[in-house]
């Protein structure tokens, strides 16, 4: 097991509520859970909430329900409790203001007064400008201040930021399980904020490393972009003696666009038309609605496997996972450095595989709401057997470049373009469709009027006696009815095996509609 210090081990998912949960943190959240569960240990829930300028109502119970949805569990956290609450860092200020006390009062930390105005003068005036050692002495603060001064601008009501004070010239050293030792000179690094006067709170990178401590976090499992940050929460560990207690971090693979260069985002799923979010998202402020995995028809277990695959290698030719599989199989060690692509196609398919897994009547409940959505009643038991004929059948799409592709039924939603005609009879015939110009003739009534006689005749009206009258009739006759008797039930192309579909229709709805084509089309 890789821990630290032979503690139980724990691990935490953090987001922020700052609008919907992206895919890619969805991915985090797995890993995190994955690793608890296979080393036996605690999956926390925390809230950051510090950036209150940020804030998007409705976002945490966004987050919230998405895990739900997802059936990924936590052990303790907001809306769970837990010994090491408060879970949402909005009600820990005070926990926050001891430690940055103590940073002050140990010299790790100054107070800096300049206003947004002089921050951006200094740019202006020095290339590549970054607060830190070589220009902290040029700005106001508590280092260039007396402290008579510093106290008297508290006094009056003067807001400030806390800085962390980034020693220069040495060299930080970062371990990662999946990147190995990484190491940054502290001269790049910039005197980050740790604390804001005028909310009362402390930035990310202070609440992030308190609350880690604090709750016992043994392993960060985080996105490659918090890497740049790893080297600032190495010194922080450092500056509050608690480098026995520093959690291994691991920086996960970004998430890549499907096409072109750069990391997933939100355009990309609007532009290829796939969701980049786990739930629909109504934006509180705009009105936009984005699509979610749940609301396309995903199955949150195919989501789960697919995200478990991206930026992760079991090493082995098996594609599809169970949750406990993936319990027992995941190694942090195996996950790629390289950025992952997000191949959305892969995504549809593993949603195939799991639907295709399910019995007809399991795909009822969505295809009856779909159903009804169309003014249509009917039953589980008869929408199982049109699911059961045309689960396995293809169905096209047109891309964002109005190419037509086609692939096998990967949402129950799929089902209803290409079984309509189960619950809706044609109210006409295209004479010009290519399916229809081939297969219904001049002579082509006689032989349907001939059909119908024959179907009149079948007295229980199954598959099996179907068969055992118009097999023989065809065979002797000649005649090969079969694909009429499709355009006439149907309309076009489309539709299973014309015994299963008439058995279905019934034998009056099956006679009525060929009676009805040899009207339309003669």
């Amino acid at each position: 097991m890789d821990n630290v210090n032979d503690k139980k081990v724990r691990v935490r998912f953090a987001p922020s509520p700052t609008g919907p949960l992206h895919i890619g943190g969805v991915r985090t959240a797995l890993y995190n859970y994955l690793f608890a569960r296979q080393h036996g240990g605690d999956f926390v829930f925390r809230i950051e909430d510090t950036d209150t300028n940020r804030f998007v109502p409705g976002a945490e119970e966004y987050i919230i329900e998405s895990f739900k949805w997802l059936g990924l569990t936590f052990d303790e956290g907001v809306g769970i409790g837990g010994k090491y609450g408060p879970y949402r860092q909005s009600e820990r200020r005070d926990i926050y203001k001891k430690y940055v006390q103590q940073l002050l009062d140990s010299d790790k930390a100054y107070i800096a007064f300049d206003t947004p105005e002089e921050l951006e003068k200094k740019r202006s005036e020095v290339e590549n400008f970054q607060y830190d050692a070589h220009t902290r002495g040029m700005m106001r603060n508590s280092l260039t201040l007396t402290k008579e001064e510093t106290e008297r601008l508290i006094a009056e009501g003067a807001q400030y930021v806390v800085r962390f004070k980034v020693k220069p010239g040495i060299s930080v050293m970062v371990d990662d399980i999946i990147r190995g030792e990484v190491v940054i000179q502290s001269d790049i690094l910039d005197d980050k904020v740790l604390f804001k006067s005028a909310d009362q709170l402390p930035t990310y990178h202070l609440a992030n490393i308190v609350d880690d401590h604090l709750m016992e976090i043994t392993h960060v499992i985080r996105g490659e972009e918090w890497l740049p940050s790893a080297p600032l929460h190495v010194l922080l560990y450092e500056a509050f003696g608690w480098s026995d207690t520093m959690p291994r971090f691991a920086h996960l693979p970004l998430l890549l666009k499907p096409v072109g260069n750069g990391k997933l985002s939100k355009r990309d799923g609007d532009k290829l038309g796939f969701p980049v979010f786990p739930l629909e998202w109504h934006d509180p402020q705009s009105g936009q609605v984005s699509s979610g995995y749940r609301e396309k028809g995903y199955l949150p277990e195919a989501v789960i496997n697919f995200l478990a695959l991206l930026g992760w290698n079991p090493g082995t030719e098996q594609e599809i996972f169970s949750l406990e599989e993936l319990v027992k199989t995941f190694d942090l060690a195996k996950c790629s450095k390289a950025g992952a692509r997000f191949d959305y196609i892969k995504g549809m398919w593993f949603n195939q595989q799991y639907l295709l897994n399910k019995s007809a009547i399991e795909w009822t409940d969505e295809f009856d709401s779909i159903l009804k959505a169309n003014n249509i009643q009917s039953t589980p038991e008869r929408e199982a057997m049109v699911v059961e004929m045309m689960k396995q059948k293809v169905v096209e799409y047109t891309d964002s470049n109005n190419v037509v592709h086609k692939r096998n039924i990967s949402f129950v939603s799929d089902l209803w373009p290409l079984c309509k005609f189960f619950f809706i009879a044609p109210e006409g015939y295209d004479k010009e469709d290519k399916f229809v110009r081939k297969n219904w003739k001049e002579d082509t009534a006689d032989m349907m009027k001939l059909l119908v006689e024959k179907l009149q005749a079948v007295s229980d009206f199954t598959i099996e006696n179907i068969k055992q009258v118009v097999d023989p009739w065809a065979e002797e006759s000649g005649s090969r009815p079969w694909n009429a008797w499709r355009v006439a039930l149907v309309g076009t192309g489309q539709g299973p095996d014309m015994y299963e579909l008439s058995a279905f229709l019934g034998k009056d709805e099956t006679v009525r509609r060929i009676n009805f084509a040899i009207l339309q089309l003669s």
